[in-house]
């Protein structure tokens, strides 16, 4: 009869209940979900004014990507390949040049990004892609 007793005090003691241990768990893991968003957001921030001096008409040279999809270069609609020609001529004389490129908000991204490696193309390393302030 004590064999009996004795065998069933060893299987109790190798037998933990894991549900407490899981509550936990889970209880841990919706507060972090719901505190990291709040701690991200939360802080309270306030960005610098936009009183940057005006950057050297010499130094910057546009390049448009239109709503039809033309390449728009100094007011003349040009190719791929005419326009890596000239920002190369223009980054010859000039290797602090910086190219802005405007494109159109319902252009493909693939075509900004082909204007864009067509800009890298003529050795211009400096690119700025140009965009509108948000409205509030």
């Amino acid at each position: 009869m004590s064999r009996q007793k004795q065998r069933s005090q060893l299987t109790a003691i190798g037998e933990i209940n894991m549900t407490p241990l899981i509550d936990l768990t889970f209880l841990l893991l919706i507060i972090f979900m719901i505190t990291a968003p709040l701690l991200e957001y939360g802080l309270n921030v306030t960005p610098p004014e936009l009183n940057a001096d005006a950057l050297p008409d010499s130094d910057n040279k546009i390049v448009n990507l239109n709503r039809d999809g033309d390449i728009v270069f100094e007011k003349q609609v040009v190719d791929g390949q005419s326009l890596t020609v000239r920002l190369k001529a223009y980054y010859q004389a000039n290797d602090r040049l910086n190219v802005m490129v405007r494109a159109d908000g319902n252009r493909p991204y693939r075509e900004v990004m082909s204007l864009m490696k067509a800009v890298k193309d003529s050795g211009v390393s400096s690119i700025s892609l140009v965009t509108q302030a948000e409205t509030r």
